[in-house]
């Protein structure tokens, strides 16, 4: 990283790192508003939502798909904006630390196994971790106000709140159906 401006930027002068950043921002933003969308709006709206969400074990089904659909939407307008980006990575990251312990992790890696591995999920989780770590780049919200333009300590609160939060919530709420044992 070149300081400028009292400020970090990334290498190059053409700034084609921000615009790179940029790219990857909405790319978040574009997967996240998506999902919480169709959670909310697509095939069987939130009850659907609720009902499958209950079947993976998180209970009550109904509160926890407002609550992820809801952290979709804002975690993915924060990351579009570059507005408070370490939090909207963190926000990232704690739907997608929930979604691989519930639903993804059995699987295997590779999303195209049955049942979906979890290539997909620790993929955007990664991302916007680092994504939080970095910050948002000179064409961001953040930029603008002069907060988290990037370090260690933004990556290690986006990481910490994201992880600890999902965890935390699993604890708290997650209850899966117990495995049938075959009788003899």
């Amino acid at each position: 990283m070149v300081r400028g401006r009292g400020r970090r930027v990334l290498h190059g002068s053409t700034h084609s790192g921000d615009f790179a950043l940029l790219l990857i921002r909405l790319l978040l933003a574009l997967v996240f508003i998506a999902h919480g969308w169709n959670h909310i709006f697509g095939g069987g709206r939130i009850a659907g939502t609720a009902r499958w969400f209950e079947s993976l074990g998180m209970r009550p089904g109904i509160m926890h798909a407002w609550a992820a659909s809801l952290t979709e939407l804002g975690g993915g307008a924060l990351m579009a904006l570059g507005l408070l980006t370490p939090l909207a990575g963190a926000a990232m990251a704690g739907v997608m630390t929930v979604a691989f312990v519930t639903n993804h992790m059995r699987n295997g890696f590779f999303i195209f196994r049955p049942g979906e591995g979890y290539e997909y999920v620790l993929t955007l989780a990664v991302v916007a971790i680092a994504v939080g770590g970095l910050g948002g780049g000179r064409w961001s919200l953040d930029w603008a106000a002069d907060i988290f333009t990037g370090g260690w300590p933004q990556m290690i609160l986006a990481a910490a709140l994201g992880i600890g939060g999902g965890l935390a919530q699993l604890v708290v709420f997650w209850r899966p159906k117990a495995k049938a044992t075959p009788s003899e």
